[in-house]
């Protein structure tokens, strides 16, 4: 129930789909006795449409997200595993397709390469409300992670979870990590503080390895505008969508911190 609802309250409350809804209905009001009250909506709709686009908004959103959880050093000690949440891999036509988070794929091989003794975990099903299920996010990362030379053995796929939270429960389940095993949680930085919480209150202790950075972490972060609309749109949609993730969460009693940290 929470899934189906998260997802249906966000195609509508996400920033940037309801601007869009309300300058549709702006237009629509235009031409009733509302025509006033219409051009007010939908200024305020384009306004808020092109601060997203273009100005600092967006980097301004996901800043405190991406500073949360340091980058640590990948060298240090010896890891049991390596984990990585879906979101960055589709199929298309039989091929494998790498999404706007594909650095979490990436940045895992490197990882596995570094530790050879390391089990690589995928965690991702198909989180879909629509079209029928025929392939998951799991599926995807066998192609690629074999197509890239990984040996079979060393995988491990969990193809049952939908969001943040199965991705920890089901993986916990999945791997039964032992005390002082080393686990590696791989994902994109601005996605890295719900999901140490929901792995804490999973009981699965992991440590933060944050990829996929949509902000560089210097003062021009504060200033620089987006010279692309598309660009700023899904910086802002993922940086809400996730404070909004974090409260929800929180509430919902799947995390022990509103807001966790290292």
């Amino acid at each position: 129930m929470f899934f189906t609802l998260s997802k249906l309250v966000w195609f509508v409350f996400s920033p940037v789909n309801l601007a869009v809804l309300l300058a549709a209905l702006a237009g629509l009001l235009s031409f009733t006795r509302f025509a006033r009250k219409a051009r007010w909506l939908g200024g305020a709709a384009l306004l808020a449409l092109v601060l997203m686009a273009f100005s600092p908004l967006s980097r301004i959103v996901v800043r405190p997200l991406e500073d949360r959880f340091p980058q640590q050093d990948a060298t240090k000690g010896p890891v049991a595993g390596i984990i990585v949440l879906g979101g960055p891999i589709g199929i298309a036509r039989g091929d494998v397709v790498l999404l706007s988070a594909g650095a979490r794929i990436t940045k895992a091989v490197e990882l596995a390469r570094l530790h050879p003794q390391a089990k690589l975990v995928f965690t991702g099903g198909a989180a879909n409300l629509i079209s029928p299920v025929t392939t998951t996010e799991a599926d995807g990362a066998r192609l690629l992670f074999t197509g890239l030379g990984l040996p079979p053995e060393r995988l491990l796929l969990e193809d049952k979870s939908r969001n943040t939270l199965e991705n920890a429960v089901f993986t916990r389940r999945l791997v039964d990590p032992k005390p002082g095993e080393r686990w590696l949680l791989v994902t994109s930085a601005w996605h890295m503080p719900r999901s140490m919480g929901v792995f804490r209150k999973a009981g699965f202790a992991v440590e933060a390895f944050p990829v996929d950075y949509l902000s560089e972490g210097e003062p021009a972060d504060f200033l620089r505008p987006h010279l692309r609309a598309a660009g700023g749109l899904t910086i802002a949609d993922d940086g809400f969508k996730e404070w909004v993730g974090l409260l929800a969460y929180w509430l919902a009693g799947y995390t022990d911190a509103l807001f966790p940290g290292p």
